[in-house]
């Protein structure tokens, strides 16, 4: 009995151009500061609309599943950049957030969020606490909260993820 077996096209799908681009740049983006990092996924979100929960859930299973670093226990803030950027070029945004874990072991953490819940994490929202939100802006200076007004990135110590 033989079995047929087919490969996916490189580059098509999930795992396509676009995807693998906004890995990138995610893991570029991810070497900001955190204030100068803030200020361009703010100018990214401007204009996108909400994301849902299941399509924030779809990018990030997609998101992981390209990339090993990504889905590795410590790259939890380029795969929230990428998942927030990949959403993007869908006309979307979820909610990206930094933080830290509220529970022990206290630790920075970056996510991203959508219909008020986390997306990929076995962590739920009340675990964690943001300190830089950047949510879906039509104008400018919309959509950028700073809960604790840390992540400026003239000097400050806010490395926040």
């Amino acid at each position: 009995m033989t079995t047929e077996m087919t490969m996916p096209r490189r580059n098509a799908g999930a795992g396509g151009v676009r995807l693998r681009a906004a890995i990138a740049a995610a893991f570029v983006l991810a070497r900001l500061k955190p204030g100068r990092l803030r200020r361009v996924l703010a100018g990214c979100a401007r204009g996108a609309r909400p994301a849902s929960y299941a399509e924030t859930l779809e990018v990030f299973e997609a998101v992981v599943t390209s990339s090993r670093r990504c889905a590795g226990r410590y790259g939890c803030l380029p795969r929230s950049v990428a998942v927030a950027l990949a959403c993007r070029m869908s006309g979307v945004w979820p909610e990206w957030c930094a933080g830290v874990r509220a529970a022990p072991p206290f630790s920075p953490h970056a996510w991203v969020q959508a219909g008020g819940r986390t997306v990929g994490e076995k962590a739920e929202p009340a675990d964690l606490r943001p300190l830089m939100v950047v949510a879906a802006a039509a104008a400018a200076g919309e959509g950028v909260r700073d809960e604790h007004g840390g992540g400026d990135d003239r000097g400050g110590s806010g490395q926040a993820a």
